[in-house]
């Protein structure tokens, strides 16, 4: 299994992160409630996101190699959109989300910003990420750039900054399934895009 570390930024650029080695992470007992709890004192303790998110990072991939229960979550049927979310844990007044997510072959996110920090690791299948940057025209007109995509394989884990515009497509025959974490979300600054008719909404 691959450990690689990917963090983006707002411009749709992508860097290659220093990973932890699986092996220095492996604890008998590390339990969703202790994540939830470490992740937490990060969040209260480091204001700066590029120290924040490798920490974080380092927890998930940590819960990811030690939690079976993680890695057996079970999904409701094939939605219409082929994108099933099981909610892990969400509290009001509580600084994140934590969720696993599953990609039926084929299928395909919108064009979207979160609107917070996220954090999201693969557990099976492949999945490709697109990015792109807002430029928009001259007269006002709303144009996106594409910047590239990575296609993230079991053990991979990708970091966005809130400002990050990307979308989302399972690849191959067997579903894709992450775990995802996302910080308080600014529904101001959370949008979906539309290329084609250079429209765009709140999402």
């Amino acid at each position: 299994m691959k450990t690689r570390d990917w963090l983006v930024n707002g411009n749709g650029n992508y860097e290659l992160c220093q990973s932890v080695r699986p092996w220095s992470l492996l604890k008998d007992n590390y339990r969703l409630y202790r994540f939830l709890t470490e992740v937490e004192d990060i969040i209260n303790d480091v204001e700066d996101e590029y120290i924040k998110l490798p920490e974080i990072r380092r927890l998930v991939r940590k819960l990811i190699l030690n939690s079976y229960w993680v890695n057996s979550q079970r999904f409701d049927p094939k939605p219409k959109n082929g994108i099933a979310v099981s909610l892990l844990y969400e509290e009001l007044g509580f600084p994140f989300t934590v969720q696993t997510v599953k990609f039926f072959p084929g299928a395909m996110s919108t064009i979207h910003t979160h609107g917070t920090w996220g954090v999201v690791g693969i557990l099976k299948g492949q999945e490709k990420n697109t990015f792109w940057q807002r430029k928009d025209s001259a007269n006002g007109q709303i144009r996106l750039e594409r910047t590239g995509e990575l296609i993230l394989l079991p053990g991979d884990i990708i970091s966005f900054n809130p400002d990050v515009i990307h979308s989302v497509e399972a690849l191959g025959d067997e579903p894709t399934i992450t775990f995802n974490i996302y910080g308080e979300t600014k529904m101001q600054q959370r949008f979906e895009f539309d290329k084609n008719t250079h429209t765009i909404k709140r999402f």
